[in-house]
């Protein structure tokens, strides 16, 4: 295996270090996501309980232990709670607009990645097959077999190599980005439907 990746040359360094960050960022935000959504679904039970019983105290505090980007929207709008609501919706929209950052971190970096393995990959692919004309033009017919193995080889691995980052890479960024939009949606609607509750139009 180890030979294998040693035929590649110098583009697996840096295919390699891709590969470490995508790893990490897949396993971060994949752990980030679960962990919000548990505790999103235990504070909008905190919150509506509370809310029932007009104990805003209750609210905050469930806000503060949660510590998810839709707890701090609902803070927010929880402190202000006395102000005009034209008011309180334009702050509601602005720490929105702050906390949504957060939901997106990593995930543009592991998009780049998705398009470096793949360019990194195909550059492996160019230098391999320069290589191997190389060795054809300077042995005559067939030049010498093992150094012409050896830069097929670099072309194949680093191609694989690329496309094993990248693809993988591009799925989760894909399927992180529409987390983020689903997050940001169902925040949109907790948050209206609080502020409703608060302006005493539902129950």
């Amino acid at each position: 295996m180890f030979e294998t990746i040693k035929s590649g040359g110098l583009i697996m360094i840096p295919l390699f270090i891709c590969g470490i960050i995508a790893t990490y960022i897949i396993i971060e935000r994949c752990i980030y996501f679960y962990k919000i959504k548990k505790s999103d679904a235990q504070l909008m039970n905190s919150v509506n309980a509370s809310l029932a019983n007009r104990d805003y105290e209750s609210c905050s505090s469930a806000c503060v232990m949660a510590g998810t980007p839709l707890a701090q929207v609902i803070k927010k709008a929880l402190d202000y709670r006395r102000y005009d609501e034209a008011d309180v919706k334009e702050l509601v929209e602005a720490e929105m607009d702050f906390v949504i950052p957060k939901l997106e971190h990593l995930i543009t970096p592991l998009g780049t990645i998705a398009n470096i393995a793949t360019l990194l990959g195909l550059l492996g692919t160019v230098t391999g097959n320069i290589k191997a004309f190389g060795v054809l033009g300077a042995g005559g017919t067939m030049g010498d077999p093992a150094l012409l193995a050896g830069a097929i080889a670099e072309a194949l691995v680093t191609t694989v190599a690329g496309l094993s980052i990248s693809i993988p890479s591009l799925i989760f960024h894909n399927y992180f980005v529409s987390k983020v939009n689903r997050c940001i949606v169902e925040m949109e609607a907790h948050v209206t439907s609080m502020m409703l509750k608060l302006s005493g139009r539902i129950i």
